[in-house]
């Protein structure tokens, strides 16, 4: 191989090196904010018991207004 192919071997080994300590660093960091901010902003104790969650499979309660008692049966069949 020609001197400079082998210099020019060097700088892209040297490159790919660098890209992947770029993209492990980056990846390192992203994971610890993304923690520290996690951890800082939990959700509150009983959020996914409350009815009003129910987009989080909550099934509502007989002492939900408006419920007809079909409809109260079908829920309770539910959890079974």
């Amino acid at each position: 191989m020609p001197p400079h192919a082998d210099v020019q071997q060097e700088q892209q080994q040297a490159n790919a090196g660098l890209w992947a300590a770029i993209v492990l660093i980056a990846t390192l960091l992203g994971f610890v904010l993304g923690y520290s901010v996690s951890s800082g902003t939990g959700v509150e104790p009983g959020y996914f018991d409350a009815p009003e969650a129910g987009g989080y499979g909550v099934a509502p309660t007989a002492a939900t207004p408006g419920m007809s008692e079909e409809v109260r049966k079908y829920y309770e069949g539910l959890m079974k």
